[in-house]
């Protein structure tokens, strides 16, 4: 069945990304990641203090992301070092990801933005943030931006229950995750979001049950991640002083999850993730051995068509 057409258009078995990239720009689009040196409400006492607990933002900076510099000269490093790994590498979205990067006045964003936009081969922005970092007022300036360029906003909220975000010190509640992807949706803002599967408490059914929750958001994309234990985190000291606590996934156990959750969500939401990468030594232990991620996704795309299934399968609203 290889083959086969899906209704987002190609033969992969998922509303793929990097297909959606490529449709929407005529061709292949790298992200360049940058550090804009803002903070977060969950550190500095504007919601709460120490962050979340499974959270260290060193563990996923690019060795080329230092906020010392300045912002124009990250995306060169970080344009130089994608053309060396990928050659024909000519166009570029500036992806805002460590911290909450709406975390400061209109002010400071349109002139961090801008000059992001103003760099040579940009062709938009990627603002990672939390979605108690937005307003009116920030969604009007990105409104605006999002008429002559390319802007997604991505939203960390990790988890659909409530009980799951108290636990791990969030900061804010499920509900205020909706109302943000409703507006910036809205304000016709290309709308993403992180969730993470395997945080304590919560079980692998609980967890599909998520994919039917997803699926009502009127989100554009979404990426997934695995949890990851970071050495010298507050849940790594719960990790330890109560594991039966989380569901820890092996590589075939997360697949087949991964690919029944596929089969509830949505077909309309395009995936740019199904899991993380953390660098070895930043985790307590190696649950995956040393696998990278693009080996993870060619296995779960060969289960699929092993399986002969495909995202939205069992999507309860899905035309027939």
């Amino acid at each position: 069945m290889k083959s086969e057409v899906f209704i987002w258009g190609h033969h992969r078995r998922f509303n793929s990304y990097t297909e959606y990239i490529r449709k929407t720009f005529g061709g292949r689009v790298q992200k360049v990641v940058v550090d804009a040196g803002l903070t977060c409400p969950n550190r500095d006492g504007a919601q709460g203090t120490g962050g979340c607990t499974y959270c260290d933002n060193r563990a996923f900076n690019p060795s080329y992301c230092h906020p010392q510099e300045p912002l124009s000269r990250q995306i060169e490093k970080g344009i130089e070092f994608h053309r060396v790994r990928y050659r024909r590498a000519s166009r570029f979205l500036v992806y805002f990801q460590p911290y909450s990067n709406t975390y400061a006045p209109v002010e400071i964003l349109n002139r961090l933005y801008r000059e992001a936009l103003s760099c040579p081969g940009v062709e938009g922005l990627v603002i990672g943030t939390r979605p108690d970092c937005v307003d009116d007022e920030k969604l009007a300036f990105l409104s605006e931006l999002a008429c002559h360029h390319f802007i997604q906003v991505e939203y960390g909220i990790e988890s659909c229950y409530n009980r799951t975000l108290q636990r791990i010190n969030r900061g804010h509640d499920f509900e205020t995750g909706c109302r943000m992807v409703e507006k910036t949706r809205e304000k016709g803002i290309r709308t993403g979001a992180h969730f993470m599967f395997g945080l304590p408490g919560e079980s692998r059914d609980v967890m599909l049950q998520e994919a039917e929750i997803i699926s009502r958001m009127p989100l554009d994309s979404v990426k997934f991640h695995q949890l990851q234990i970071v050495r010298g985190t507050v849940m790594e000291q719960e990790y330890l002083a109560n594991p039966a606590e989380f569901h820890q996934f092996g590589l075939d156990d997360y697949i087949d999850f991964i690919i029944r959750f596929l089969e509830k969500l949505s077909p309309s939401i395009v995936i740019e993730r199904f899991a993380g990468e953390v660098p070895p030594p930043f985790l307590h232990h190696l649950s995956w051995d040393l696998i990278r991620y693009d080996e993870v996704l060619r296995r779960i795309e060969d289960e699929m068509e092993r399986r002969e299934t495909f995202q939205g399968k069992f999507y309860e609203n899905r035309e027939t």
